[in-house]
């Protein structure tokens, strides 16, 4: 009778612990990122964590070599030239790139890599962007857009990172 007893109160106590561990799960999101074809080139993952936006990519059928990796401010993505996806995610209103002295776009990240396969696969952790509130999920979404070009870190608007080669609506999980 005890040992059925004690189980039930150790249950019991268990059972808010386990709702509320349910309860905090943090936000997440995808992007299905297509090229000018609207072919599948890769998948990002996003998931909020307590020091910022975590991005998990695997993409594939891209030219080789480095390529400018941005957020930008609208979730659309018409092909062949993505346009429809604006500019980049700049809600601070401040200049283009991560070495510019007068700040830069909340969507300015780094270059990628994508090896001599095609292929591409790596982690960002971007801070200043969220899943939560309408951060990224404002009236008219966010898309994340792989350019054809590095970016050099400094040219307004775009850091010279040349014409839209992929891109995907970022989506809530």
């Amino acid at each position: 009778m005890k040992t059925a007893l004690w189980t039930a109160l150790c249950c019991l106590a268990v059972l808010p612990s386990l709702a509320r561990a349910q309860q905090a799960a943090p936000p997440t999101a995808r992007a299905e990122l297509k090229d000018a074809q609207a072919q599948k080139v890769g998948d990002v993952m996003l998931e909020q964590t307590p020091t910022g936006l975590l991005l998990r990519a695997e993409l594939s059928n891209l030219t080789p070599g480095a390529h400018a990796f941005h957020v930008h401010a609208l979730g659309k993505c018409e092909p062949p030239q993505f346009t429809s996806a604006g500019g980049h995610f700049n809600p601070l209103g401040q200049k283009h790139g991560i070495k510019n002295p007068e700040g830069r776009h909340l969507g300015d990240l780094p270059n990628i890599h994508v090896g001599a396969d095609g292929k591409a696969r790596f982690e960002l952790l971007m801070g200043g962007i969220s899943l939560r509130g309408e951060n990224l999920f404002d009236a008219d979404g966010s898309a994340l857009v792989v350019h054809a070009a590095a970016d050099d870190y400094m040219t307004d608007p775009a850091g010279n990172a040349g014409a839209r080669v992929a891109c995907g609506v970022v989506m809530k999980q």
